[in-house]
């Protein structure tokens, strides 16, 4: 059981940049697929973006904006977000699984989310 903590929300203004962190203990995060998800404020939870140890997707509405990054000698996984805008203004999620099989979805260990809030 890898057990996730989420960092790095805060307020930001539209076309600012900011990067979350997702750190893990109790397992070796290189073990598994990390996913991003997002939930706005009235709104289901979205995917945002996942890295295996094949490939890394993006939704469409953070491609080109969004990159995803191992840091393996500290057991995390970062989401540097570029170029915000209020749209992405959520509490953001960071879940792991074991498999690489569909990564938008199957998660089993979650975080506590860290809140992003862009203002225009």
């Amino acid at each position: 059981q890898v057990n996730l903590v989420e960092s790095g929300g805060r307020v930001v203004q539209a076309g600012d940049s900011l990067t979350l962190t997702c750190d893990a203990n109790g397992d070796t995060l290189r073990r598994y697929s990390i996913g991003w998800f997002r939930q706005a404020p009235g709104k289901d939870r979205e995917f945002v973006a996942a890295i295996s140890w094949i490939t890394t997707v993006y939704d469409d509405s953070v491609k080109g904006r969004f990159t995803l990054s191992r840091d393996n000698d500290k057991n995390a996984v970062h989401l540097h977000m570029n170029n915000v805008i209020p749209e992405d203004t959520a509490i953001y999620y960071c879940a792991a699984k074991k498999d690489s099989n569909d990564l938008r979805s199957g998660y089993d260990n979650w975080g506590q989310g860290t809140q992003v809030t862009v203002t225009s």
